[in-house]
């Protein structure tokens, strides 16, 4: 089983709009960052994180044309509001894609976007929703789902599981590691989590934050994701402690 980090970026990318780079050096390509997606596959299976404003570029960049499901951690634009984009998978598919979200966040995406799912004017629906159980297999991968503090709702983390026994956990957009995280993620062969700047966030959790939640649920690596321009790829690379790394766009790993 592998990850694909479509977009490691913040809700405003890297350089966000007038060229801003912040902190990051924009000769390094690492710093470029789209907004914040994953796929998780095996041989068989492939499951897209989100749909974001990015979309079409990084399943572009990717190669992929079709995925057996779609979970949303939640429905904020960023997140989600590259939706349309799943039209043309379902032309490649003949079916609407199947897509899955917690119960809040699935009434808020489904009714924003109501023709995607109900079709109008002649066009056929694009996805299905379906409410995200706490536990679910799709193809060859078992997903285990916990519900993350993120300033006034919650975001789905998720857990997957491949065929041979390799775990990666996914944890975007979240400011409070419960019990009920750790007991999820702890001891993961792999952590692909948010840690958005050095400084405290009310929503997001920062670096030394972020850290402590590796240590705490004894992960042996993680990714970190959702970086804003603050986080420059190369200072961070010094700067990080063995076994944790920042993400960049089109970044692979298998477990």
């Amino acid at each position: 089983m592998k990850i694909r980090i479509l977009g490691c970026g913040t809700s405003s990318g890297v350089p966000r709009i007038g060229n801003d780079w912040g902190a990051c050096d924009p000769d390094n390509p690492r710093n470029r960052r789209l907004r914040q997606s994953a796929i998780v596959s095996t041989r068989t299976t492939r499951i897209l994180i989100d749909t974001g404003p990015d979309m079409r570029e990084q399943l572009l960049a990717a190669e992929v044309e079709t995925v057996d499901a779609v979970i949303w951690t939640h429905a904020h634009a960023d997140h989600c509001h590259g939706i349309d984009d799943l039209r043309q998978m379902m032309h490649a598919l003949r079916r609407p894609v199947r897509g899955l979200a917690r119960p809040f966040a699935a009434e808020q995406i489904e009714t924003r976007f109501d023709y995607i799912f109900h079709g109008r004017a002649g066009y056929r629906p694009s996805a299905t929703m379906e409410v995200l159980p706490d536990r679910l297999t799709i193809g060859d991968i078992e997903v285990a789902v916990v519900d993350q503090p993120h300033g006034g709702i919650t975001s789905a983390g998720l857990r997957f599981t491949g065929p041979n026994g390799g775990t990666i956990g996914y944890s975007t957009d979240c400011n409070t590691l419960t019990e009920a995280m750790a007991a999820t993620f702890s001891g993961v062969d792999l952590w692909v989590v948010d840690a958005l700047r050095r400084e405290p966030h009310p929503t997001h959790a920062h670096l030394a934050e972020t850290l402590s939640w590796i240590e705490h649920c004894r992960v042996p690596n993680a990714v970190l994701i959702h970086l804003d321009q603050s986080m420059d790829y190369a200072t961070l690379c010094r700067d990080l402690p063995p076994g944790v790394v920042p993400g960049y766009d089109g970044m692979e790993l298998a477990v």
